[in-house]
């Protein structure tokens, strides 16, 4: 998803998926330190979907005013 996507979201949408891609995160993180991550490329792509959030969460305002 890029910066594009995100923007044409609805504001309860993109907490949703912050939501998703954190909680995926902290499951990858897990099977990091377990040994058991097969992709380790996902988390790396996971922090930057987050960060590509923030970013669109912070221009338009945390509360999502539009």
């Amino acid at each position: 998803m890029n910066a594009k996507e995100i923007r044409g979201m609805a504001a309860e949408a993109r907490v949703q998926e912050l939501e998703g891609l954190l909680k995926e995160q902290f499951n990858l993180r897990m099977q990091k330190a377990t040994g058991q991550l097969a992709n380790s490329s996902r988390l790396g792509k996971v922090r930057r979907e987050i960060a590509r959030i923030h970013t669109v969460m912070n221009e338009k305002g945390v509360a999502g005013n539009e």
